[in-house]
């Protein structure tokens, strides 16, 4: 008897688990997003081709729509979010993850029931890219003001003849030094003139 009862205990257990599993992700289904079940290339941009390709084209015609980049392969567990649908086709207008472009699939492809990517993890908007996560912003200070050359100078300052760059205070700016001249000689003094000779005393000239 008690095999029984442990093992409805453990479905139990395991129902409980998918069931808050689940509950996490309503708020995200209810904006819309889905995870896909699919695995080809069945996402595309025109309703015409979602619908070709969900037919089992041959590869050279799918291959021939992927380098028209008129198709997109979806992978098991990738996360969309649709935008609109056409229940009468059958078909979902989605958004994905680093694609600009708004694309169909079959609705049958997506689901809303969480389930793991190839990672083994559940995509969420964060995770997957559909809303990107802000980055930090550095703060680098405040911008410089650039130098004023305003006609106002500052009483005592130098006026400096590179713009923006201050003069040392104080520091003139000296002339190339001429070459030392040399002192000019003084006149050699004239010769004093010899005196005259007195005449010998009695001789007359």
């Amino acid at each position: 008897m008690r095999w029984p009862i442990l093992l409805a205990t453990s479905v139990a257990a395991m129902s409980l688990a998918s069931n808050a599993f689940a509950d996490k992700y309503e708020d995200l289904v209810a904006k819309g997003f889905r995870w896909a079940t699919a695995d080809g290339p069945y996402a595309a941009v025109s309703k015409e081709d979602a619908h070709r390709v969900a037919t089992h084209l041959s590869d050279s015609e799918i291959i021939k729509l992927v380098e028209e980049v008129k198709v997109y392969y979806l992978t098991p567990g990738t996360l969309v979010q649709v935008i609109d649908e056409d229940k009468k086709a059958g078909l979902s207008k989605i958004r994905m993850a680093g694609i600009t472009s708004d694309l169909w699939t079959l609705s049958s492809f997506l689901t809303k029931r969480p389930i793991k990517d190839t990672y083994g993890v559940v995509e969420t908007p964060e995770t997957s890219g559909l809303i990107p996560t802000s980055e930090p912003i550095i703060d680098a200070g405040p911008t410089p003001a650039p130098p004023s050359f305003g006609t106002n100078p500052v009483p005592g300052a130098l006026e400096s003849p590179i713009p923006g760059v201050s003069p040392v205070p104080g520091a003139l700016e000296s002339p190339t030094p001429s070459e030392n001249l040399m002192p000019e000689e003084s006149p050699s003094p004239s010769e004093s003139p010899q005196p005259s000779a007195s005449p010998t005393p009695g001789t007359t000239p």
